[in-house]
């Protein structure tokens, strides 16, 4: 069984859609858990206005009885209150930065708000609920997925990656990310980050960062490297990358690699009595040869600042062909915070079907027993003394 993920709705249409197909009989799907996800991505200091109006919250169509699922498509719902997308003005003016422009030379049109509507990065709200649902799936394995803000412009977090979530409970550590205004676990950098977001606003700007995703309790063998496209690096990679504005994206030590040598890098595989095989480090954050080896998975990504401008760069007019200043559209200053859950989101949904395509498995409790296998032969392997 595999899984298959499809979103639809524009940025001012009636709603967001998410279609997720694959998905093992059983799941009990949280709703509260959903829309607690939702809100983290509408939230965060930068927001504009439009996180006033909107209040996102989750409708099942479709796939669940008695509110489980029952192995057929579900569909879920987050429905717009600002659906003014037939009063919307047209726009002439394409706004760097954007899809405005590439768009209308894909089409061969000058229909800029069609295709503002779509790429808006609106439409994470269906990616959140699906990504929402995949975690539920995911902690049926004991596993946890957690993204943060590590840097909002030139405020960064001094930690090394990943290094304070590795050993501990993500669901402790969850509340405090979710209690910091800018999506932190370091409260010392939430006065920095904020003051930079309202210097930005001020200069008529805005501001990018990078946000860290981190996962616990991930089976391991996921992935696989006998064909490129079925890397479990390359899928989670181009799933980051696939977010709007998402630029960069590292794996473990990531971009530092290309600065030391191989005996700085790479994680020694050591006998450890009882506790079988042990790993001292992980820079590879948890995947080696496109496979996933049961350290925490630790990811980055880096998102630009948004390209709508207060102060607008330099554009076209395609009506005229004129020279003029690019189009503005409610935009928020800073929206790294949010970011990070749709980062965490994306992480589970590639998880989610990883785990599916290696377990399998009709029913909740089949998909759930096969990984509880599979982790027994694991730790077979390692050689320790501890249970699955």
């Amino acid at each position: 069984m595999s899984l298959r993920f499809l979103t639809a709705g524009e940025s001012h249409g009636k709603g967001c859609l998410a279609f997720v197909e694959g998905l093992p009989k059983g799941l009990t799907i949280e709703k509260d858990w959903i829309d607690r996800q939702l809100r983290r991505r509408q939230s965060g200091y930068g927001r504009s206005g439009r996180q006033n109006i909107e209040q996102d919250q989750v409708e099942v169509l479709s796939g669940v009885r008695g509110g489980r699922t029952i192995e057929a498509p579900l569909c879920l719902w987050v429905g717009n209150r600002d659906d003014s997308i037939e009063r919307m003005p047209e726009l002439t003016r394409p706004r760097p930065g954007h899809a405005d422009f590439s768009g209308c030379l894909r089409h061969g049109d000058h229909d800029v708000r069609a295709n503002l509507e779509r790429a808006s990065a609106r439409e994470t709200a269906s990616r959140v609920a699906a990504g929402a649902v995949c975690q539920l799936l995911l902690r049926a394995l004991g596993c946890e997925v957690l993204g943060h803000v590590v840097r909002i412009g030139d405020v960064a977090s001094g930690l090394a990656a990943g290094a304070a979530l590795h050993r501990v409970d993500l669901a402790v550590v969850r509340d405090h990310v979710e209690a910091s205004e800018v999506g932190v676990l370091d409260a010392a950098l939430v006065a920095p980050m904020k003051a930079a977001i309202d210097q930005a606003k001020a200069d008529r700007d805005t501001l990018g960062g990078v946000v860290e995703v981190v996962s616990t309790g991930v089976p391991p063998g996921l992935g696989t490297f006998a064909q490129w496209d079925r890397r479990l690096d390359g899928r989670l990679a181009q799933a980051l990358m696939s977010i709007q504005a998402f630029k960069a994206v590292e794996i473990g030590a990531g971009v530092a690699v290309g600065r030391l040598r191989g005996s700085q890098v790479h994680d020694a595989i050591l006998p450890d009595g009882a506790a079988g095989v042990q790993r001292p480090t992980n820079r590879a954050g948890g995947l080696e040869g496109g496979v996933s080896n049961g350290e925490p998975l630790v990811l980055r990504a880096t998102k630009k600042p948004i390209a709508t401008l207060r102060r607008p760069l330099d554009s076209v007019d395609l009506a005229s062909g004129e020279a003029a200043a690019a189009a503005f559209e409610r935009s928020d200053v800073c929206a790294v915070p949010a970011a990070s859950v749709i980062a965490e989101a994306m992480v589970a949904i590639v998880l989610a079907e990883a785990s599916l395509d290696l377990f399998g498995g009709a029913s909740l409790d089949d998909f759930v027993a096969r990984g509880q296998a599979h982790a027994a032969r694991a730790a077979a392997i390692r050689g320790g003394s501890e249970s699955p």
